[in-house]
């Protein structure tokens, strides 16, 4: 794959697939256009990378679905589709440090003082009844003010002046960790907002490395090389160099403003937020920058990258103590968040419900777990509840959990997002007769795949 840039990656897709980068030459606007031609391809069971040449009132145009498909992943890797997250749990582990490069195309222009107008950028709004325009691809970079291990991840910023935007913290991960110690000390926390990138810095963003491992390493093992970052203008943190757009700021200490509601990746609106306020102090751009958007709600652009990253997550700590896992799989119907299948190959009475807790413990946002058989699809849903539906008794195969820690955007969790989780082992009783499932012989199979073939 040449080049960390996002256009060398556009670039290399669209030769691989054509068909699958679209150019909109239309005019859109900035009020919902961009997010309903999203929805339309998804109607269609499509997930192009969309370049919007064309924004009205604005001259930047904006990219969105880079995320959208594993086809766009997988290439990404370099990997069959059917090898994804296997390789992702891979190479997470493989880290490669970065390298600082001096002139990055993102300094072509510096924005600073009262040149800073964060209104000139074509932020679209997305949904009816979201509270304004919002910056959903804008990667968030920042260093523990304790041991300067930088991090990086997605969080969602509305507009609220020239130069001053709302952000929500809500993962509470490291992000909101860092920025607790910086406002304990009194102090803001530096940061910068980054716009533009490569899939696999947007896949590695959301890996979750030991506290003392920054994620730009975990960047480079994804590529396969050192990730090259480059120092922002105002504040005293690194960036990926090949970004389109950063915008460099803090955020405020002691400062809370309402924020929301938008539309999440549950599929409704939140009103839930840390209320966080970053003010921006630069923006930077490329010759000709693109603007990166990421739909909001349940698009694929949301929350493919998610369940990808989650599905490598469980992959590793399942490998520890399970020695027979045939798949694993967090589909979009939970919204790449919430659930989670395991298909084992049992090889000891126990193990299956032994799965439930280890998977449970990888992300506290996961809170139903179905356990099944390797002869179970994991990434077929019907073939998942058909195990459920004849393999599972509810009074010995069922494990909860009250009062756990869950997603804060979670709207059938409580205001602190505490929640109840739920287990299933839907696998035959290990070591006991049950009964024999249909199977077709494979080569009867066959023949009726190349009939079916001549037939249509």
């Amino acid at each position: 794959m040449p080049g960390q840039d996002l256009r060398s990656f556009v670039a290399a897709y669209d030769a691989r697939h054509p068909g699958d980068v679209v150019r909109v030459g239309e005019t859109v606007g900035l009020e919902h256009d961009i997010m309903a031609v999203v929805l339309e391809y998804e109607r269609r069971r499509r997930y192009p990378i969309l370049l919007f040449e064309k924004v009205r009132d604005h001259d930047i145009p904006v990219v969105a679905n880079v995320v959208a498909s594993r086809r766009a992943l997988a290439f990404a890797l370099d990997v069959d589709e059917g090898r994804l997250a296997h390789e992702y749990a891979r190479r997470i582990k493989e880290r490669i440090k970065p390298v600082i490069v001096p002139d990055p195309p993102f300094r072509h222009r510096v924005s600073t003082g009262d040149a800073v107008d964060l209104g000139a950028l074509p932020i679209p709004t997305y949904f009816p009844g979201d509270a304004g325009r919002y910056l959903t691809a804008g990667m968030l970079v920042a260093r523990d003010p304790d041991t300067g291990v930088e991090t990086e991840g997605y969080h969602r910023f509305q507009l609220k002046g020239r130069n001053r935007m709302g952000v929500s913290l809500h993962s509470r991960r490291r992000m909101f960790e860092y920025q607790r110690r910086a406002e304990a000390r009194g102090q803001a926390l530096p940061c910068a907002v980054v716009l533009g990138l490569h899939p696999l810095v947007s896949m590695g963003s959301l890996a979750y490395p030991p506290p003392d491992v920054g994620k730009f390493e975990v960047v480079g093992g994804l590529l396969g090389e050192p990730l090259e970052i480059a120092p922002c203008a105002t504040v005293d943190v690194q960036v990926p160099a090949t970004a389109e757009i950063v915008i460099e700021g803090e955020i405020l200490p002691h400062v809370r403003e309402p924020e929301g509601p938008f539309g999440e990746f549950t599929g409704y609106f939140s009103r839930r937020s840390t209320e966080h306020v970053f003010v921006a102090t630069a923006i930077a751009r490329r010759e000709r920058p693109w603007f990166q958007s990421i739909g909001s709600g349940r698009a694929g652009d949301h929350i493919t990258t998610l369940g990808l990253i989650r599905e490598a997550e469980i992959w590793n700590a399942l490998s520890r103590t399970i020695p027979n896992v045939t798949g694993v799989h967090v589909p979009l119907s939970g919204t790449s968040s919430f659930m989670a299948y395991v298909a084992i190959k049992q090889g000891r009475p126990g193990e299956a419900k032994q799965v439930i807790p280890i998977v449970l413990g990888v992300d506290h946002y996961l809170k139903l777990v179905i356990v099944v058989d390797d002869d179970i699809d994991v990434f077929d849903e019907s073939d998942v509840l058909w195990a459920v539906a004849t393999r599972m008794q509810a009074d010995r195969d069922l494990v909860t959990i009250s009062g756990s820690l869950g997603a804060l955007l979670d709207p059938s969790a409580d205001e602190r997002g505490v929640t109840a989780k739920l287990g299933i082992d839907a696998t035959r009783p290990f070591g006991q007769p049950f009964a024999e499932k249909l199977v077709m012989d494979p080569e009867r199979m066959a023949w009726a795949r190349r009939l079916v073939e001549r037939l249509s």
